[in-house]
């Protein structure tokens, strides 16, 4: 059993940053691929980002390409999304994803396990 747990979420003007973390229990963290998903008010859950369980591979949606950054640091069993450049349709809960063994799917109904989100809201 792994737990998630976003942190980092909150109210920022458009164009400024945030860092999302993604804390994780469990065992072998190394051995998931990470992957974050936002949800809007409204609107369907979508892909953002993800990284595989070496973080060498790391995959983005084209709507945040070039703004965000996928991380993760297998000592500290976190996984992190740096967000530049925020715009005001960035605005949703943000949610943390894993799922064991290497990258192969970006399907939330692929995914194995998952945080309850942190809200991400840009003013503009």
């Amino acid at each position: 059993q792994v737990h998630l747990v976003e942190s980092g979420g909150g109210l920022v003007q458009a164009g400024g940053s945030l860092r999302l973390s993604c804390a994780t229990s469990g065992r072998s963290f190394s051995s998931y691929t990470m992957v974050w998903f936002r949800q809007a008010p409204g609107k369907e859950r979508e892909f953002v980002a993800a990284v595989s369980w070496s973080g060498s591979t790391r995959y983005y949606a084209d709507s945040v390409k070039d703004r965000f950054a996928i991380s993760r640091d297998n000592v500290k069993n976190t996984a992190y999304l740096q967000m530049n450049s925020l715009k005001p349709e960035d605005t949703a809960d943000y949610y943390c994803a894993a799922y064991l063994g290497p990258a192969r799917t970006l399907d939330p109904d692929g995914m194995d396990y998952w945080g309850k989100g942190t809200l991400v809201t840009v003013s503009s």
